[in-house]
Parts: structure tokens; sequence; C-alpha cells
């Protein structure tokens, strides 16, 4: 199964991602670590891209889908992947549909992990981290046998600058401004499922399943 995996921040996809490709057997594509064995590896792409991170500057959506192309090609997408964090706009996609037809690959499913803002306001603002070992809390959802203290080592917690409700309102902005038109466009293809991520992990993990079988 080919597929790719959407949502905002806060919304669980990194937990659903780890489950789905154990539960199908397929290769996790994340763009972040893509780039970083590209670079590592010092691939053609790789090297084009760390060009245009090492000037400060955006890598160009040609040296991304490149690079995507690049990772697709590998044995490992065989057996099938899924893909996240790419694409990000409307334009990505497009150029992502013309890598997959070149490969003679089709694109199976699109998983959209939806949860409300409030939620996903409350799941990002709650985060809490320990100063002295980096362990994460959460103070609803995990929180420390303490308050403001670490259960492993004592250490203080804190919460990350860019964890505030500004910062936090700021991303999911963004998030939504360049991934509606995304959404639109694999909705009306048929491939959209569209899963409400505001449950338990396992009811996620099971509407998703259920819904790539119809």
């Amino acid at each position: 199964m080919n597929l790719l995996i959407m949502g905002p921040p806060g919304a669980g996809k990194g937990t659903q991602a780890e489950k789905l490709i154990k539960q199908l057997d397929i290769t996790h594509i994340s763009t972040g670590d893509m780039f970083r064995n590209a670079i590592k590896e010092g691939t053609e792409m790789g090297k084009k891209a760390k060009e245009f991170i090492d000037q400060g500057n955006l890598v160009p959506d040609e040296v991304v889908v490149g690079m995507v192309k690049d990772r697709l090609s590998q044995s490992d997408c065989e057996k099938g992947f899924l893909l996240d964090g790419f694409p990000r706009t409307l334009d990505q996609a497009k150029a992502l549909d013309q890598t997959l037809a070149s490969l003679g690959i089709k694109l199976d499913g699109v998983v959209n992990i939806s949860v409300p803002r409030e939620k996903l306001m409350e799941r990002l603002t709650g985060r809490r981290i320990c100063r002295d070992c980096g362990a994460s809390f959460h103070v609803i959802f995990n929180k420390p046998k303490e308050e403001g203290k670490c259960d492993s080592c004592g250490g203080e917690l804190y919460q990350r600058s860019d964890d505030n409700e500004e910062s936090v309102g700021k991303r999911l902005d963004v998030y939504t401004q360049e991934t509606q038109p995304l959404i639109d466009y694999y909705k009306e293809k048929g491939l959209l499922a569209d899963i409400n991520g505001d449950q338990e992990i396992t009811s996620v993990l099971n509407d998703i399943l259920a819904a790539l079988k119809k």
C-alpha cells in the first residue's frame, strides 16, 4: 500500500505513522529524515539541498521532489510506503503525481487526521519539558507525579517558548492555509480518508485501517 499521511501539529500524526508502518509492513518516509540522510550520504540532491540550507534559504520544490523521487526508487519502498511531511502545498502535490507516474507507482490513499482547533491548542500548550534530562510531560495527558518536577530526575519542568498560545495559533494558521487546498485536491481524486483524531490512539488507528479497506 502506498499512502500519504497528513495532520496539523498536535494531531498525533507521528504516533499513528509509527503504528501504521508496523501494521501494514510498509516503509516510513519522513521528509525530515530523508533530508538528513541525503545530506549525510552526499547524494546529488542532498548536496543541492545543503547549498540552500547553508545559505539560510528554503530548499526549492524541484530539489525536494528530486529527493523524494530518489527515496521512492529505493528497494525498501517496493512493498509500500507511508509518505510523511510531503507534499505541503498544491504545487508539490502535482509534482508528486508526476513523479509517481514516472516511476509507475500508484497512490492508494491519503490519511488526514482532523482534531478541533481548541483541542490542538490544549495539546500543544500543555506540554512541559525537563530542563535537565529533556523528558516530556503534559499538564493534562501525562502529568508529573509532583507539579513542576520531572519524574525521572527531579529537574525543573518548563514550557518551551514556541508552545505558548500565540506561537501555536500561528503554526496552526499556517498549516490550515497551506493544507486546505491539498485536502480538497485529494478529496476530488477520491483518495482522502478524513479521520477523527480526537479519540483514543487505538480507535484512531482502527478508523484509519477501516477507511483504507474501503
